[in-house]
């Protein structure tokens, strides 16, 4: 079983916010894939199936984002899965401009939230992640009103290809391995774009 998470917080009011990307990422992959988050298990929502001969379990942790370790490691201990080669994280990422998407065996949190949880209670870094990039909110704007907005018209148009870009690394991790993957996926990192986030909104960051 290779066991593929998005990270996000559930609810619809949450939906559509960057900080929910992981979420849109591995929805996409489900649909492309014909895969039904018809499974509940470890506080999160699953879709499991064939996907080119190998077993995939998709999950979105309904922990709400900080907590997000606590369901990865329930599932990892349900599925009996070694992390370092079986597990994948995607999830949003400030530090990367809009539009970039980078593929890591390993490595910190950056500082995000769910990803600190996960690897506290895994105690351990070596796990593959999918860091999407999101970019730096606008000059005067706070992280947590960025985190929580939803994509604006600009970035909206952009999605749909950066989605079916995500989906792709994820097959790759899976026929090739996270190695070889990381040589086709990681590339030179597009500019910010300038016309992100148009509206702030006034939720708090979990």
């Amino acid at each position: 079983m290779f066991l593929i998470v998005g990270l996000g917080n559930p609810g619809e009011k949450y939906l559509n916010n960057r900080h929910n990307v992981g979420f849109q990422c591995v929805a996409e992959f489900a649909r492309r894939h014909n895969l039904s988050f018809d499974g509940k298990r470890s506080d999160a929502r699953i879709a499991e199936g064939l996907v080119n001969g190998q077993r995939v379990a998709l999950a979105r942790p309904q922990t709400f984002m900080n907590d997000s370790g606590k369901s990865v490691v329930g599932l990892v201990n349900w599925y009996k899965i070694d992390p370092a080669s079986e597990l994948l994280v995607v999830y949003d990422d400030l530090d990367l401009p809009f539009g970039t998407i980078k593929l890591r065996n390993q490595g910190s949190s950056g500082g995000q939230r769910g990803m600190n949880s996960i690897i506290q209670l895994l105690g351990t870094q070596k796990f593959a992640r999918l860091r999407f990039g999101i970019g730096r909110p606008p000059e005067g704007w706070e992280v947590i009103h960025f985190v929580l907005g939803n994509w604006n018209a600009a970035e909206r148009e952009t999605l749909p290809k950066l989605y079916d870009r995500a989906v792709e690394a994820c097959e790759l991790c899976l026929s090739d391995g996270v190695t070889k993957a990381m040589n086709a996926v990681n590339g030179e990192a597009p500019k910010q774009n300038k016309d992100q986030a148009k509206e702030p909104a006034n939720e708090q960051p979990r």
